[in-house]
């Protein structure tokens, strides 16, 4: 019978996480089984487990997970991908948005799904379409471009770094706060590294002597928005974390958190485009850990840490 990834209680640490036996669902109309190769762990799924959409104990235990990959292995009627055309049994496969994703064994609609290419192992398409499509929806809010100079708050990390390889792709210049000990592969990336912390405005105007003309925040530190409305109107600072503070600034909040903006069209939108740019190798997916789903206890408490330096993947 299939595994899957759960919260056995609501709590803000890992060890509310347990992985349970859970029944199996045959594919209906317009809907594909697969057996699950990977499946990525994001912060709002700690979140979920904490209880941020709700502390019913009558949906407990609550299955997690919204993205994964796997190969197809039962097809209903009418199975047709995201590429409009039809999905077959054998097609290796990737989604996000897909409830209960962290499992061994998953159905879900076809149209959430897209084939996945030689060019992407399963971890890499299992990480790829939230973290993707929130960089996107982040330079989309503050409108970057050529030209600009876009300093991204936690450039090391899953969505810091779409966020910045997006951004060199649309011919912006990328400063990035960063641990020290990551600096020389970011540089070796084509973006300058700053250290966070005391003094980040005097080293991000060493970094950028002509200015900076938007700011991504994906940490939510106050320090991230102070520092960068020293360089910036708010309207082009955007934060997918912080969002009272920045909202309150007269600046830019997106994703699910109260008054953001969530964007549904823009990422919607976004996965075809970002689906041929992984495929190509113009972006690339950091995946700093992949463990079994076993351990997905483990992952949870790197993910809940806050320093995993990339997606954290659970493989099946």
């Amino acid at each position: 019978m299939p595994e899957a990834v759960v919260a056995t209680s609501y709590g803000t640490t890992a060890e509310v996480i347990d992985v349970i036996t859970v029944e199996g669902t045959a594919p209906g109309p317009g809907e594909v089984t697969i057996a699950v190769r990977a499946a990525a762990i994001n912060p709002f799924d700690a979140k979920i487990a904490a209880g941020a959409l709700g502390t019913d104990p009558a949906k407990l235990p609550r299955r997690l997970g919204g993205e994964a990959s796997g190969v197809v292995t039962a097809v209903g009627a009418g199975a047709i991908g995201l590429e409009g055309a039809e999905l077959a049994v054998g097609d290796e496969v990737y989604g996000h948005r897909l409830s209960g994703a962290q499992a061994s064994e998953l159905t879900v609609k076809a149209d959430a799904l897209l084939r996945k290419p030689a060019t992407l192992s399963f971890e890499q398409a299992a990480g790829l379409l939230s973290v993707g499509t929130t960089a996107v929806h982040a330079l989309e809010a503050v409108g970057v471009g050529a030209g600009d100079t876009v300093l991204v708050h936690g450039v090391a990390g899953s969505v810091g770094s779409l966020v910045a390889q997006l951004a060199v792709l649309r011919g912006a210049t990328v400063i990035g706060t960063a641990a020290p000990a990551r600096h020389a592969a970011l540089r070796a990336e084509g973006i300058e590294p700053v250290a966070y912390g005391e003094g980040l405005a005097d080293r991000v105007r060493a970094a950028a002597p002509h200015g900076v003309t938007a700011a991504v925040d994906t940490v939510g530190t106050d320090e991230a928005l102070a520092a960068s409305l020293e360089f910036v109107e708010p309207e082009r600072f955007v934060t997918i974390v912080n969002f009272g503070p920045a909202l309150a600034a007269g600046a830019k909040a997106i994703g699910a958190g109260p008054g953001a903006d969530p964007g549904s069209e823009v990422r919607a939108a976004a996965r075809l485009t970002l689906a041929g740019l992984a495929a190509r190798g113009e972006i690339t997916v950091p995946v700093a850990t992949a463990l079994p789903l076993a351990q997905a206890r483990d992952g949870y408490r790197l993910v809940i840490g806050g320093h995993a330096g990339g997606k954290v993947v659970l493989t099946a």
